[in-house]
């Protein structure tokens, strides 16, 4: 009975830490190369060292128990979880700090954005101000030649009174001032003779014409221009029109009626005709009458 209450002081004394150090123990024994023999002494050793700190009287400690497999597994369990845990951890923040780093990333991106698509309206602005400004140079340059003709014709007109070399001096610089307008695109188109349409003619009269078929241009007032194939002005034109059928007066319809009286009229005629007929062969009777007397 002594040797019973013995033990069941040892196994009350031994406290949590020397379970610990035993399942230390075992499992240092598991992971080494040792016999089973040896795992066994030094388990006892490792628990009894610290029992004979508890209790010096105590001779020997008792081998660990199912309660400390157990445990041990138990151990194994919370170990196992625990290093789940810490993975997980570990993971979680790797891909916490690449979250990071991308949202730093994108911010420097959007930032840099922001500056460029900033610099890209000033810059476009400013362009949009160039064209507005300096957009017709290469037209100028191409129509100051003509000005320069135009004071040339002028100056020559001044100093001869020939006229037919001044008339011939403006038409070729009118010629060279279409050829410059053509060269930006810009193209006239005569509408004289041509059937009147309203997308590229502008009527501002029409007039009767037998020469010209009804509908179409009579004469045109102001050429028409386009733009690269886009109308810029409309021609000005006046427009044909068949001209007035007069109609032919209608008979009187008392025409008959008029022609009963004169026949009539020509009755009394032949009647008078024929009295003033009678005195002149009377006449010669008488004389003939005497005559014989």
């Amino acid at each position: 009975m002594s040797g019973t209450k013995d033990k069941d002081s040892i196994q009350t004394d031994i406290g949590q830490d020397v379970i610990d150090e035993a399942v230390r123990s075992v499992e240092r024994r598991m992971d080494g190369d040792a016999d089973s023999a040896g795992s066994e002494t030094e388990v006892e050793l490792d628990v009894s060292a610290p029992a004979a700190e508890a209790d010096v009287s105590t001779p020997e400690v008792a081998p660990p128990t199912e309660d400390a497999a157990a445990l041990r597994q138990e151990v194994e369990s919370l170990r196992a979880q625990l290093e789940f845990s810490q993975t997980k951890a570990r993971e979680t923040l790797e891909r916490l700090k690449e979250a990071h780093e991308r949202a730093k990333d994108f911010q420097d991106r959007a930032i840099r954005s922001a500056a460029d698509l900033e610099n890209y309206r000033k810059r476009a602005q400013k362009e949009k101000e160039d064209v507005q400004k300096f957009g017709v140079e290469k037209l100028l340059k191409d129509l100051l030649p003509v000005v320069d003709n135009m004071d040339r014709a002028l100056d020559a007109a001044s100093k001869s009174p020939d006229f037919d070399s001044f008339q011939k001096g403006v038409a070729m610089t009118r010629k060279s001032f279409e050829d410059s307008l053509g060269r930006h695109g810009v193209k006239g188109f005569s509408a004289k003779g041509q059937p009147f349409d309203p997308r590229l003619h502008e009527a501002i009269q029409q007039v009767e014409s037998a020469d010209v078929p009804a509908g179409h241009v009579l004469f045109e007032v102001t050429r028409g221009f386009h733009l690269n194939d886009r109308l810029v002005r409309p021609a000005m034109v006046v427009v044909a029109r068949a001209p007035e059928v007069v109609a032919a007066p209608e008979p009187v319809a008392a025409a008959p009626e008029a022609a009963a009286p004169a026949a009539g009229t020509e009755a009394p005629k032949a009647s008078e005709e024929g009295k003033s007929a009678e005195p002149q062969t009377s006449a010669p009777s008488d004389s003939s009458s005497g005559g014989s007397q």
